[in-house]
């Protein structure tokens, strides 16, 4: 596992820091969290997998006078957007007196001609409020642009630091960009800072809008318990994010533990039969009058799945939520059992929200620790939070793959004991 960070070149210039703890490239984090120490891997002859730390450096690469810095947003909107580009901000001026920053509007769409973007200028002024509204003041987009077109921007522009505030597609957009910049013999750094309401990024103890999902995604099963307890037969179904992992809906899930049935796209079920979802619930219904289910998008995708890709090259997820809705009234139907059933399909709400408290302390920690080792020369990496450190992690490393929701993990174990759930599959399956 190669994880060395690229470098733009050797750093010459004083941090203008003062009173602070320096980070050398000689400090690192161990990837394996178990492990006592990168001494004691060493000491038995071991070559530990670890990350570089991130954090201030006391020389910079950049002449802090003259630099000029962007920052784009990408991909769908998420809790703690806006906190990342204050703190950004803040971080560059005030810290370092870095005053040329430029908002690039609509994601990578902003580097590109044809569309006519503005840019938008920041400082402390135009991102003092940011931090109490949803969504990005830079906006946002999907779908691939040209990468030379882009880099083109970067240089006319005479970008010397970007920051990409994004996902898979974005970082793997921008291992490209740095490619190209390399091949160009460019001096510019790429940052990334990594957005997933997901929590799906490999590498990644825990991202940013995570957090505010799963608060907004629990008031929201306590709405559909409330439903379900409030008619006979009364069935309460939510469908949450979670394309290709379901961490949402399994940590909403423990919050209050109101859910009866969660289903994750990590765990196939079976929808018919003794042992299948629709028995296990009618069988629900008979017994205790009532249900709470909680879905994943990305569940469930064999009976429901279309073809085709969507504008960010993710494979099109059929509607599960809608799906399930429509059989399971058929199902109680055919046994003459009359449902009350509440769909409630919150995604659009809870990804627009602002951020929690929690997730906006994160939220100004990634902005800091992305703008100094950022400006430390490093290039071609994400800052991430890993073994409660914040680490970098090459674009290339974090893109091979997702993060998903272990079966034999403990968070998956406490999810299947609360809700007393089977696995919805025969035993022969096993």
């Amino acid at each position: 596992m190669d994880t060395k960070v690229d470098s733009l070149g050797e750093c010459k210039i004083d941090s203008p820091l003062e009173h602070v703890d320096w980070v050398g490239d000689g400090n690192r984090i161990l990837h394996d969290v178990s492990a006592e120490s990168i001494e004691e891997c060493f000491k038995r002859g071991e070559t530990p997998v670890s990350f570089l730390k991130a954090g201030p450096r006391n020389k910079v690469y950049f002449d802090l006078s003259k630099l000029k810095c962007a920052i784009v947003t990408c991909g769908g909107l998420c809790p703690g957007l806006n906190n990342v580009i204050r703190s950004i901000v803040l971080t560059l001026y005030h810290t370092y007196g870095v005053s040329n920053i430029l908002g690039i509007r609509y994601g990578f769409q902003g580097f590109i001609p044809k569309y006519g973007h503005s840019v938008l200028e920041l400082n402390p002024n135009t991102v003092s409020q940011i931090n109490e509204l949803g969504g990005t003041i830079l906006s946002s987009s999907r779908g691939h642009q040209e990468i030379g077109e882009i880099v083109d921007a970067l240089e006319r522009m005479n970008i010397g630091l970007l920051f990409i505030i994004g996902g898979d597609g974005s970082f793997k957009a921008g291992a490209r960009i740095c490619e190209e910049i390399s091949t160009r013999r460019a001096k510019i750094g790429v940052v990334g800072i990594p957005k997933t309401i997901d929590n799906d990024i490999l590498f990644l103890s825990r991202s940013f809008g995570f957090s505010t999902a799963v608060s907004c995604a629990s008031d929201i099963i306590g709405c559909a318990h409330v439903e379900a307890n409030g008619a006979p037969n009364g069935i309460g179904l939510v469908k949450l994010m979670g394309r290709h992992s379901g961490f949402i809906a399994a940590s909403a899930a423990l919050d209050r533990r109101y859910a009866n049935f969660v289903l994750i796209p990590e765990s196939d079920f079976d929808m018919e039969g003794s042992h299948g979802f629709l028995s296990v619930l009618e069988e629900r219904i008979r017994g205790k009058k009532h249900a709470v289910i909680v879905v994943a998008e990305g569940a469930g995708q064999r009976y429901c799945g279309v073809e085709g890709f969507d504008s960010s090259g993710n494979k099109s997820l059929g509607d599960i939520g809608v799906f399930l809705r429509d059989r399971i009234k058929e199902h109680f139907q055919t046994k003459g059992l009359e449902v009350n059933l509440k769909y409630i399909d919150p995604s659009y709400t809870i990804r627009s929200v602002p951020a929690t408290s929690e997730d906006s302390v994160f939220c100004g920690f990634l902005g800091q620790n992305a703008v100094h080792v950022g400006l430390a020369g490093k290039t071609n990496f994400m800052v991430g939070s890993w073994n409660e450190q914040f680490v970098c992690v090459p674009f290339n490393l974090v893109t091979t793959g997702r993060k998903q929701v272990g079966l034999n993990s403990k968070l998956w174990n406490s999810v299947v004991e609360a809700t007393g759930q089977p696995s919805f599959k025969p035993p022969d399956d096993f």
